[in-house]
């Protein structure tokens, strides 16, 4: 996830991302920024890469003749991008961002590449997955999960019920962020998920105040989310779909719930002025198709956001993912704007609130 950031901070995430830079460039092929016909992309790695290798790195070497490298990213991308643009010190050529979290600073800041996407070029794409500097190419969510074998089929169906520990007992778990928990505590509390914002924060702690003391574990980490409810630590969860999915596929008795999630789209962007844009606008505008986006849901159980890629994909997994017309009708997107203003002070109070 990224930060907002100040002056002062940007300058110290500024040297950290330029430390990154150095690391990838040992990690790259001799040679491999030198050669004419490639290009660098960075992605967040483990399952990730091999998915996006078959869907899109493989496809679009064989289709135009240029090579696709590829080097795994940190998790918080924007201090490198940011960087790579003010330093013109270019040692990726597109990397995956989430529209929520990075998308609004490198856009106010003028660090993409204009790649001209228009959506009326892209009508089959689902709203919220296109600017005209950054597309979007697969859709995950954070949603409620539970322990069938705590609840069979009677669980938890919304965050009102998760709040609600007589109805519902049992061990709980929730993410040690605001972003999405703010969201969560606030439809708890009785706000219509289309009316969400701008967040009512004050109101959004007094609903944390309710359940902060029914809270088991605050997880930090995808992996510690799956391993809490994969092995029964905890009874329900709020958790990213693809690490719910995972304890599912790992045999766990584990439910997903799509109503009232909260979506998120990640897609590529390209760092302003790489002497590489060109290639590298043909790389993301290739990575609209179906076909490619469908083959990518294979390993990932995350959404196509290319409507027509659910005509090949099998049925019972397309159930599964969250751009799957059922599912997503009952999500919503969180606001880019709002948390891009209020991240800061909202995180600030969070984390003293955690602590309190």
């Amino acid at each position: 996830m990224t930060q907002q950031f100040n002056p002062a901070r940007r300058r110290i995430l500024q040297g950290a991302g330029m430390a990154g830079l150095a690391a990838f460039a040992g990690a790259l092929p001799v040679g491999a920024l030198a050669q004419g016909k490639q290009i660098v992309v960075s992605d967040p790695g483990g399952p990730y890469t091999g998915a996006y290798r078959s869907a899109f790195y493989d496809p679009f070497e064989k289709a135009t003749g240029i090579k696709v490298v590829s080097v795994a990213r940190e998790s918080q991308p924007v201090a490198q991008f940011a960087a790579m643009v003010q330093t013109r010190n270019y040692m990726w050529d597109a990397t995956i961002l989430t529209l929520s979290d990075d998308i609004p600073y490198l856009q106010a800041n003028n660090f993409l590449e204009p790649i001209g996407l228009k959506a009326s070029d892209y009508p089959q794409l689902i709203t919220n997955a296109i600017t005209p500097d950054w597309l979007g190419v697969d859709v995950y969510a954070t949603v409620l999960a539970y322990r069938q074998d705590k609840f069979a089929q009677n669980g938890p169906k919304s965050w009102a019920d998760f709040w609600d520990v007589k109805r519902f007992p049992g061990r709980r778990c929730l993410r040690r962020s605001p972003i999405d928990t703010l969201e969560q505590a606030l439809l708890a509390d009785g706000v219509p998920l289309d009316k969400l914002y701008p967040l009512d924060v004050d109101r959004a702690f007094r609903s944390l105040d309710k359940i902060k003391p029914h809270v088991n574990i605050w997880w930090t980490s995808g992996a510690q989310a799956m391993q809490a409810i994969q092995s029964g630590d905890v009874d329900m969860i709020s958790t990213w779909n693809g690490r719910a999915q995972a304890a599912r596929d790992g045999g766990a008795p584990v439910q997903i719930v799509w109503n009232e999630g909260l979506y998120s789209v990640e897609g590529w962007g390209i760092p302003k002025g790489t002497p590489r844009a060109d290639m590298a606008k043909q790389f993301v505008r290739f990575c609209a198709d179906a076909h490619r986006q469908a083959i990518l849901t294979r390993t990932l159980a995350y959404g196509p956001t290319n409507r027509d890629a659910f005509a090949s994909i099998p049925a019972a997994r397309a159930n599964i993912l969250p751009t799957a017309p059922g599912n997503l009708r009952d999500m919503r997107l969180p606001s880019p704007q709002w948390w891009q203003t209020n991240r800061q002070k909202v995180t600030e109070r969070f984390n003293t609130w955690i602590i309190s």
